[in-house]
């Protein structure tokens, strides 16, 4: 999947490359013509982690972080955004080179895919509306909850209601922004869903919310197809962000205010 950008001019110049092989001039060599492009997945319904600016762009801390990693190990980077639900699936059949949408490494999803080690863990919230009066598990019985499809917290739903007995009808939406409009709206009573997103919400929309008491799930990881020879050197660039403070640079710039 991963791609050498092609030139009209390249062939035509290599003597002129190759006759400058001993300069240190990166516009002389041409070496920015050699990057090879790195093809991202995301979906960009996820602040702070990937969303649409005013402008359009896709910004958010994974895509600081994919910008990273890209520039480290010396690729082009190409963001190809999809709804959640599609991206293991776009992973399993080379439409991308990776995934990096927030998402948590579960044993379910690693039958499919190789993740990365763990660069965030949030953990997760439930968010209604302010006067709702629902603060904990027990008061959700016999209420609706929303969850974003194909998520994380949509498999945690499921084992709250066979594990926890607490009762709650399980709406699933395509994007956590439709789960705030349908409180908003009284269709569901709370929305379930990573605690960084929730919090952006709360403050935005004055809403009311409680911690998921329950097991904490797994931390994000970067995703690959299984096998990828991409993992290694992402673990590696990753372990130096750890090191050099990087990473936590990137979650104050993008998290601390949401905290």
């Amino acid at each position: 999947m991963i791609k050498k950008l092609s030139f009209i001019t390249l062939f035509a110049s290599s003597a002129l490359v190759l006759g400058a092989c001993g300069s240190s001039s990166e516009e002389d060599t041409g070496s920015s013509e050699k990057k090879e492009v790195l093809e991202m997945g995301t979906s960009a319904e996820f602040a702070p982690f990937e969303s649409r600016n005013p402008e359009g762009d896709i910004v958010g801390f994974d895509i600081d972080l994919a910008n990273h990693i890209a520039d480290e190990l010396g690729y082009e980077l190409e963001i190809t955004d999809m709804k959640f639900d599609g991206l293991i699936g776009a992973l399993q059949n080379d439409r991308v080179d990776m995934v990096i949408a927030g998402m948590s490494a579960t044993d379910s999803r690693k039958e499919n895919v190789d993740f990365s080690t763990e660069y965030n863990h949030s953990g997760e919230m439930f968010v209604t509306a302010k006067d709702s009066g629902l603060t904990s598990l027990e008061a959700l019985e016999g209420k609706t909850v929303g969850v974003q499809l194909g998520t994380i917290q949509e498999e945690g739903a499921k084992s709250i209601i066979a594990d926890e007995g607490i009762n709650f009808e399980l709406k699933a939406l395509d994007d956590s922004g439709a789960l705030i409009q349908e409180i908003l709206s009284g269709r569901i009573d709370a929305a379930y869903i990573d605690k960084q997103v929730a919090l952006g919400y709360i403050e935005a929309q004055d809403l009311g919310a409680f911690d998921d008491p329950t097991t904490a799930s797994p931390g994000m990881a970067v995703a690959f197809p299984k096998g990828s020879e991409l993992l290694e050197d992402v673990n590696g660039v990753l372990a130096e962000m750890e090191e050099s403070g990087k990473l936590d640079e990137l979650k104050e710039k993008w998290l601390s205010e949401e905290e």
